[in-house]
Order: structure tokens, then sequence, then C-alpha cells
């Protein structure tokens, strides 16, 4: 048997159960049987188990798992047994356009996730990790740490003499503040907490912005850039605060949009948008060949994670209120 945890009906937090499941067995023909080490929390996890984004009653949650593994079916030519590896948020999205069911079988949202003891899936569902990563290190990078590269490096031209803005301290942001850096950019940092501030400029930050002491910090930021603006926003905040992003960015620049943690919707100042020729795009993780460039970066690079908490998977739940109480710095994992 196998030990899973499973969102109840409605779901919520509390709803959040353990559960047994029969052994998968054996891997098929190009399959990998996986002993899940770790897991690790993104918002995205936390609006399922929430009910914020709905999903098949009794789902398994969880978009990000590493782990070891245990087989290999027939064919499969990319692993063997003893090697780590760690899921794709998007199992079908291998390279170029993602395919329309790429968003439709994202694990632990259309299909079951990674809170689980050992799954068997095909060899493609997975990549290698960074050498010498743990199974826990390798879980942030599944959705935090691609949704950070592809802002920077796939829809953004992040390059030596870049002016990037972070918005907070969690897992994307601190992966966009350790990408830039390595990529010899300049980063602004904004948070509410001079303690977390501290810890970001810790990470390489050139200049902070308390965004409760500055709540124009649009404005701040341009002050900070001379007049000019940054090149990218990694906006995190959505309708909430895009338009002190657009405030904050160059003629011409870039501002991925990556979350809503302020907000599903809002009005939109068209005319800014309009007169600084701005790009506002937004992203959802990326694909298999986007993942293995993430990787080769960080190997070549020398980044590791940073890991604030970890919770047993047992305390699925507990993980989830550190979460949502903002009482983390980088990434939570889930060790399994």
């Amino acid at each position: 048997m196998v030990k899973a945890i499973r969102i109840g009906a409605p779901a919520t937090v509390d709803s959040l159960a353990v559960d047994t499941l029969a052994d998968p067995g054996d891997p098929g023909p190009g399959e990998i049987r996986v002993k899940l080490g770790a897991s690790s929390l993104n918002f995205h996890d936390f609006a399922v188990v929430a009910g914020m984004i709905p999903a098949a009653a009794g789902r398994i949650p969880m978009s990000d798992g590493a782990g070891i593994v245990e087989a290999v079916g027939e064919g499969v030519t990319d692993y063997k047994a003893g090697d780590t590896v760690v899921s794709l948020f998007f199992p079908d999205w291998a390279d170029g356009a993602p395919p329309t069911s790429a968003f439709t079988r994202v694990p632990g949202d259309g299909i079951d996730g990674y809170a689980r003891e050992v799954v068997v899936a095909p060899q493609s569902w997975f990549t290698r990790v960074p050498q010498g990563w743990s199974s826990a290190e390798a879980a942030t990078l599944t959705c935090a740490g691609l949704t950070a590269w592809r802002a920077l490096f796939v829809d953004g031209t992040t390059q030596p003499g870049s002016t990037v803005l972070i918005q907070g301290s969690g897992g994307v942001s601190v992966f966009a503040l350790q990408f830039a850096k390595a990529a010899g950019a300049r980063v602004i940092a904004t948070s509410s907490s001079d303690a977390k501030l501290d810890k970001l400029k810790a990470l390489g930050a050139d200049a902070l912005i308390n965004y409760k002491e500055e709540p124009k910090w649009g404005a701040k930021a341009l002050e900070l850039t001379g007049g000019r603006g940054v090149d990218t926003v990694v906006e995190i905040g959505g309708a909430g605060t895009l338009d002190q992003s657009m405030v904050a960015t160059r003629v011409g620049g870039h501002v991925a949009l990556i979350g809503v943690l302020a907000g599903f919707a809002g009005p939109v100042q068209t005319a800014l948008l309009m007169a600084k020729n701005l790009r506002v795009q937004g992203l959802t993780v990326g694909s298999r060949a986007q993942q293995l460039d993430m990787i080769a970066g960080v190997e070549a690079n020398g980044i590791r994670p940073i890991i604030s908490d970890h919770f047993p998977l047992e305390r699925l739940g507990d993980a989830f209120r550190h979460q949502i109480a903002n009482a983390h710095f980088g990434k939570i994992v889930v060790d399994i």
C-alpha cells in the first residue's frame, strides 16, 4: 500500500486527509516508477486545496514532485534505477507552443498530483535534476523555478546590465532574484517586511522598497533607476499591483504577469500601457525543454534554492497554513 493525501469535499485546507492507495506496481513500456521524496508548495496548490480552483473530489494535490527512480519500463532510455528526477507542471508540453490539453492535465489539479509516496508515469513527465541536488531541492523547481526562468529569459531578455523588479519573497520572487543576479542584472526588491528585505539584500538585491512605507512604489522604482524605469517586473500581485508595476517599467519594458495575490480582476490604466508601449504578458510555468534549459543554467551558476521550512507529508495542511500566514521566505518543502 502507498500513503497519499486527498482533498475532501468541499475542498478546504482542513479537508485534507491521509489515505492509502494500492501499490502502482511495475512500470510499463516507456514508464518509470518513482519513490517520491519531496514536494513543494505554490499558490496554485493552495488555490486547489482551498477550492478556489475546482478539482475532482478526492484529488491528490501538489504539482511538484521529486524522487528516486526505482524501476524503468521497456524502452526507457532517459533514466535508470537510482536516478533522481523532478516532475513537470505540464506533462504534455514538451516544447514550442503549449498544446490545448496542457492546461487541463496539471498534476494536483486536472489529474492526481504528487502528495503520495510512489508514482508510475511516463518518463516524459519528468526531467533530470541539477547535479548534486536532493529531492527536496529539486522539488522547488517545477513551478516556482521555471516560472521565474521563463519570465526573465524566455518571455524576457534579461542580460548583464538589465534591471529587474521583484515583488515579495516567495518562491518565484526569490528564484527570480537569484537568476537575475547570476545573469548580471540589477535587482530592485519590494516587501512589506524589513526583515525579509534584509534577507533579500543578503541574496544580492541591489535596492529595496518597503511598499507599506512607499505605497507608490512604482514612482520610487523610477527614482532608483534615474527616471528610466526597470526592464522587467516579475508581477505576482495581479490587479492590485499592476498599475504600480507599469509605472515602474521603462518605455518598451516588460511586465511578466505570473500571479494574482492582490486580486483576480480590476481596472487597467490603458493610457499608461499605451504611452509606455509596455508588454504585459501573462505566463504559466513552461515546457519540458525550458525546464531542461533552466537546470543547465542552475548547474552552470551554482545556484541552490532557498528553503525556509520543511513539513512531513502528514502535515500538509499545516504547511499550507504556514504558507497563507506569509511566514515563509523562499520555498516550503513537504518531505515524503
